[in-house]
């Protein structure tokens, strides 16, 4: 049997050659080995155990066929929670995560101690309105999504991390107006990436579709929600969105055609690229 040591120099190699990153064989090595409660730090040089390697050998093969390390798990991380995720649903990115703090510091600066409603339009794995649910008690939830599939998904990580979200199967903001629902924030991670543009073969092969173009320019679903967001925002509202890093102008332009009495702001990432929209009604 390999040790540790030597599995992740065998595995790294492999993967720098598929232009894999650098940390792959040990960040899936690390959640495998958590999930047996082995401590890895400190048993480098001993040699792994049978289960453990073959596991790890398994699905290291998927991975190195570029299928998503998240669905060789079965779940990703975000904002501490464990989340569920599929081929049905968008695996959550790191950046969204910045997208969730700066919903809650609104939320506290628009709305301290008030009892609120919210939404997440196309809400996928669940991820955001879950996040967003658990770590502000003063907000009642509501989440849609056209993919009854997606649904289902966030319905079970809803019920794992112990989350208070209602949600919807319907057409972006349809079931909101249908149910006459009014909220005080309305947040959406909608498909932003141009139908044109090309992808990675792990995104391009194993993730929905449907979560990722949004039409010719990438912005189809921006315009629907601003179509249409009047309908259920309370008279005092802001709206959170995540966006593409170069689509700062355009955002900020179709917020003046559709929403000339809105403030907007766009905010940048830890990386400082345009990623966030906000959009105030006061």
């Amino acid at each position: 049997m390999p040790t540790f040591k030597q599995l992740l120099h065998e595995y790294s190699l492999q993967c720098d050659q598929l232009d894999l990153p650098e940390q792959t064989a040990l960040t899936y090595l690390v959640e495998l080995t958590q999930q047996k409660r082995i401590d890895l730090y400190m048993k480098f040089d001993q040699e792994v155990p049978s289960d453990v390697l073959e596991s790890f050998e398994i699905g290291m093969k998927r991975i190195l066929n570029h299928e998503p390390m998240q669905h060789v798990l079965g779940y990703s991380w975000f904002y501490g929670y464990k989340f569920k995720v599929n081929s049905n649903v968008l695996i959550p990115r790191p950046e969204t995560e910045e997208l969730v703090s700066y919903i809650l510091s609104r939320v506290d600066e628009m709305f301290p101690q008030q009892n609120i409603s919210a939404v997440d339009i196309g809400t996928g794995s669940g991820a955001i309105a879950i996040s967003v649910s658990n770590e502000e008690e003063h907000i009642k939830m509501y989440a849609t999504d056209i993919s009854e599939e997606a649904i289902e998904v966030a319905k079970q990580n809803a019920m794992d991390n112990e989350a208070n979200v209602e949600f919807f199967v319907g057409d972006m903001l349809a079931p909101i107006i249908d149910l006459g629902i009014k909220v005080d924030v309305l947040i959406s991670n909608p498909p932003y990436i141009p139908s044109h543009e090309a992808l990675e073969t792990s995104v391009i092969d194993y993730e929905p579709h449907v979560a990722l173009f949004g039409g010719e320019d990438g912005l189809k679903f921006y315009r629907t929600i601003f179509e249409n967001c009047q309908k259920i925002l309370n008279e005092k509202a802001f709206m959170a969105f995540e966006m593409g890093w170069d689509q700062k102008t355009v955002m900020l332009n179709l917020v003046k055609e559709y929403l000339p009495n809105a403030e907007a702001e766009v905010l940048q990432d830890i990386n400082g690229k345009d990623r966030m929209l906000f959009v105030y009604f006061r």
